[in-house]
């Protein structure tokens, strides 16, 4: 089973990112194996369609699970046609997510968790700034 944690940093020791579509990386592990794999968002400046573009990365490298804060609808709906299973987090480094999974601890995603946001630059107001248009 591979899992994969929304991250800002390529450290399985840092704090996860909250958000699905717009994070820096993906920190990605087999927990039997206990091996860590890097993977680049390189949706996370879309000006468009991020959750969809990002739900295809993580499909294409064989992703069964994502822990994360916040899916978007798009994002939400990519994931159940991929039959990617969506975890929700609140706080934690992607090494405690992934023994909280283990464990039962955290709560599946029933349905989107935010708004659709579009943009990651220019004159929309940049990343992070949660405007919708």
């Amino acid at each position: 089973m591979k899992i994969a944690i929304s991250a800002n940093s390529v450290n399985p020791e840092s704090q996860f990112s909250s958000r699905f579509a717009r994070c820096s990386y993906f920190l990605i592990t087999d927990p039997a194996a206990e091996v860590w794999e890097e993977l680049p968002n390189t949706a996370a400046d879309a000006p468009g369609g991020a959750g969809a573009q990002v739900v295809q990365l993580l499909a294409d490298h064989g992703v069964d699970v994502v822990i994360s804060g916040r899916y978007g609808p798009t994002a939400f709906e990519a994931l159940q046609a991929a039959g990617i299973e969506a975890y929700l987090a609140k706080s934690g480094t992607p090494r405690e997510l992934v023994s909280q999974f283990q464990e039962g601890h955290l709560t599946a995603a029933s349905g989107p968790t935010g708004e659709g946001f579009h943009g990651g630059g220019g004159r929309h107001g940049g990343r992070g700034h949660g405007r919708r248009w």
